[in-house]
């Protein structure tokens, strides 16, 4: 094991060898961002293919084993088949000595034009204010380059490799990881039965200027409540005031949901929620937090509760219920008086440890059953649950969360924000149920980056800080063994 001393004149090193090849950094992530790989629109899909060559040619580049795991094609609901892009299954030493790190991350973007509103071209990567705008800077280009860029510096000054590397970089992150789940099943006894830990850095930190660790995320649970009359549209004036109104129900249905204190009004929903332990709570009271911020950013006039505590609990810890519309309602400008045949509403619950997928949908479904019976209404009734994702929660005292705290303390100068994640992060859940492996989310973009927005940025410091940031933990993760 290394001395301190020795090992901060080794970090110092390394450090000034980043801050020395800032430009070469910046410039490697302006050649990426160049490349609309966006998964999403099948007329791009050949440039998520050209992006996922150039990711392999940079892992080759540090002298890493590279194989393109062939994920086959899918078809499109218009019928068109559209190859996937393969998976790259990287591998970088293999020292039985050291510990092996596996990195995720993907190359694929979410779509972006000039015309949406973005002040500069979002794919030629532009440095204004010390910011990075291009789309992908943040979600997750700059970050897979980040950690790309930390390696390279090892290898750079012929340093020896603190840890065995592995990568795992995908490029349908955007469009659900088609494929992947099947993937990380088929390469669970080999691929990964010598990894040790897994390290995603494909979210954002809770503030603008402190950084972050996640341990945690919600799932999702979502709905559709479906209530019919007949096989046509009706006229309000023929048939208004004899007939059960299928929309009546309906609005009568979502309103049974929750209340107006945003209380979920399904019984038993609350039973299986993990109870908040004194350890747990104290995580909440030193995380940096501008309540005042968040409402600003979001044009609210007011939150549901006037703590920092009860807004990050009711967003991380606790499930919630949002309805997200109805379909086959009248919804264009002006007045058509009709009375629709059938309506479908959309809502979905936020899971948390430890609810039940399978409890949750037959809590939903009894409920609705028992509004609606008591309505004696003659309409049909349907509930189902076409999606549902399980939520995500790590030990915050495992020896890689440790490692990662000492990082940050090392780079930035202070103790992380131990956060969780109010949506779903479907990769975490899915890396550490199939493989059984710890695993961790390592953010290195701030806040208000706005990742799948206009003007997505990286700061120029999130990005450099962020590869020391990874080339510390590389340390740290080879002094715990």
């Amino acid at each position: 094991v290394m001395s301190s001393s020795s090992s901060s004149a080794l970090e110092m090193e390394i450090f000034q060898y980043i801050d020395a090849h800032q430009s070469d950094f910046i410039k490697d992530l302006k050649e990426w961002v160049a490349v609309k790989s966006d998964s999403v629109q099948p007329h791009l899909r050949e440039e998520v293919m050209r992006m996922m060559a150039l990711a392999a040619d940079r892992l080759a580049a540090l002298g890493a084993t590279v194989n393109f795991v062939n994920l086959g094609s899918h078809q499109l609901p218009d019928g068109q088949v559209l190859p996937l892009p393969s998976v790259i299954l990287g591998e970088l030493g293999r020292d039985p000595q050291n510990p092996t790190v596996c990195f995720y991350g993907h190359v694929d973007v979410q779509p972006a034009k000039k015309e949406d509103g973005w002040d500069t071209d979002p794919h030629t990567l532009t440095e204004i204010d010390g910011n990075l705008y291009g789309r992908g800077a943040t979600d997750n280009k700059g970050p897979v380059l980040a950690w790309i860029n930390a390696v390279e510096t090892f290898r750079a000054l012929k340093l020896a490799m603190p840890v065995n590397f592995k990568f795992v970089i995908e490029g349908m992150e955007e469009a659900g990881s088609l494929g992947l789940e099947k993937l990380l099943e088929e390469e669970n006894q080999s691929f990964f039965s010598d990894v040790d830990y897994i390290v995603i850095s494909d979210n954002l930190w809770l503030s603008n200027k402190k950084p972050a660790l996640t341990y945690g995320s919600r799932g999702n649970a979502c709905f559709f409540v479906e209530v019919e009359c007949g096989s046509k549209d009706l006229h309000s004036g023929t048939f208004g005031g004899i007939i059960h109104e299928p929309l009546l129900d309906l609005i009568a249905l979502l309103d049974s949901l929750v209340d107006s204190t945003g209380r979920i009004q399904i019984p038993g929903i609350y039973d299986s929620v993990a109870a908040l332990t004194e350890e747990e709570r104290k995580l909440y009271k030193s995380i940096e937090f501008d309540l005042e911020e968040h409402r600003n950013n979001c044009g609210v006039k007011k939150f549901l509760y006037s703590t920092k505590e009860e807004i990050l609990l009711h967003l991380w810890r606790y499930p919630s219920l949002s309805i997200h519309g109805i379909e086959g309602a009248f919804h264009e400008a002006g007045i058509k008086t009709v009375i629709p045949a059938k309506v479908i509403g959309k809502f979905s619950i936020r899971q948390v440890p430890h609810m039940d997928l399978s409890v949750v949908k037959q809590q939903v479904v009894e409920h609705l059953e028992g509004v609606f019976s008591k309505r004696n209404s003659p309409n049909k009734l349907k509930v189902s649950m076409p999606l549902g994702a399980k939520p995500w929660l790590a030990d915050v005292n495992d020896l890689l969360y440790k490692a990662a705290r000492r990082a940050i303390k090392t780079v930035f100068g202070e103790d992380p924000d131990f956060i969780r994640d109010g949506s779903t992060v479907p990769v975490a859940r899915m890396f550490q149920s199939i493989t059984q492996k710890s695993v961790m989310m390592l953010p290195i973009g701030a806040a208000d980056d706005g990742e799948h927005s206009q003007n997505e940025k990286i700061s120029r410091h999130n990005y450099i800080e962020g590869t020391k940031l990874f080339a510390a933990f590389f340390l740290e993760i080879s002094k715990l063994h």
